[in-house]
Formats: C-alpha cells, structure tokens, sequence
C-alpha cells in the first residue's frame, strides 16, 4: 500500500529529480555529437525544475515562486535549444560533420 503514496512525499520527487540530473552529466561527459550534448542539457534543466516544482508543491507557503522558476528554466531551455540547433547547422554546413572533436578550428 506504501507504493500508492509514493506521489505524495517530497523524497520521491528529489530522487526522480536527482536521477534526470546525474542522467544529463552523464550524457554532457560521455557524449561525442553536439546533438547528444544538447539532449543531455535539456535533462539537466529538466532535473532542476522538477526539483523546483517538489519544494513548491511540499514547502513553499506562496505557489506561484516555484512555478515562476519553473517558467523562466523551461523558456531558457526552449533558447538554447534555438540557438544550439542553429550553430548545430552552421557547424555542419562548414566542417560535414557534428563531431566534437573533428570541430578542431574553433580553438581559441
């Protein structure tokens, strides 16, 4: 019976939270292509805003807080995701590929 009150407890939801972060630095690390790099940074946001939206619904006397936080993760997300697919492009109308490591002229 203690499965069905998994939603109702804060551990949970930090856990989950938790996993989709640690699951994003995994994939930023192991990964090669920018695409799986992006990917991988979407999991990392998405891990903070659940985390966000878990002490909003469990602790915070105002609601709106978390969500406003929420809000403004997901509109940075959705601009990066905007500007990472267009140098994504750009990258690969130059060099033919999307290989971190065959992308070895932009050394600064």
């Amino acid at each position: 019976m203690y499965l069905l009150n998994l939603y109702n407890c804060l551990g949970t939801y930090l856990v989950l939270g938790a996993m989709l972060f640690a699951f994003g630095i995994y994939g930023l690390v192991s990964r090669r292509t920018i695409i799986g790099m992006l990917i991988a940074s979407e999991l990392i946001l998405s891990g903070a805003s659940m985390n966000f939206m878990a002490f909003n619904r469990f602790t915070a006397p105002d609601p709106t807080i978390g969500q406003m936080f929420t809000l403004f993760i997901m509109a940075i997300a959705a601009a990066e995701a905007a500007i990472a697919v267009s140098i994504v492009i750009s990258v690969y109308r130059n060099y033919k590929s999307i290989d971190v490591e065959d992308v070895v002229d932009l050394h600064g």
